[in-house]
């Protein structure tokens, strides 16, 4: 079972990294992309862990495409590149308004699986 989990984690995690650059790919616009996948991300890992769905499955999924699908490190940057570059206000928006979105999103994802964990 344990070599099961760790190869759904890998190849969950080398989907979700190619699809994390396919987003950004397609959404040219710095600060955006990473808003999009966060949140997106938030959702589905909502979805996964407010179901039914378990075992490898929902390792490959959870930890290891929103795992490397979203990204902290790169809104951390993003954040900090938009206060350096004097946009502290929209530095500041970004980063509560990311946060925000991102726990409605993981609300939503358990409401959409129909689970009552909040």
């Amino acid at each position: 079972m344990a070599l099961v989990s760790a190869l759904a984690v890998g190849v969950g995690g080398a989907i979700g990294a190619v699809t994390r650059y396919a987003v950004s790919l397609a959404v040219e616009r710095r600060s955006l992309d990473t808003f999009v996948v966060n949140v997106s991300g938030s959702l589905l890992i909502g979805v996964v862990l407010g179901s039914d769905i378990g075992g490898p499955i929902a390792l490959g999924l959870a930890v290891g495409f929103c795992g490397a699908f979203t990204t902290f490190s790169s809104f951390a940057v993003e954040t900090v590149r938009l206060a350096e570059d004097e946009y502290r206000v929209a530095a500041v928006f970004y980063a509560v308004g990311t946060l925000v979105a991102a726990l409605v999103a993981v609300l939503a994802g358990f409401a959409v699986a129909g689970s009552n964990a909040v």
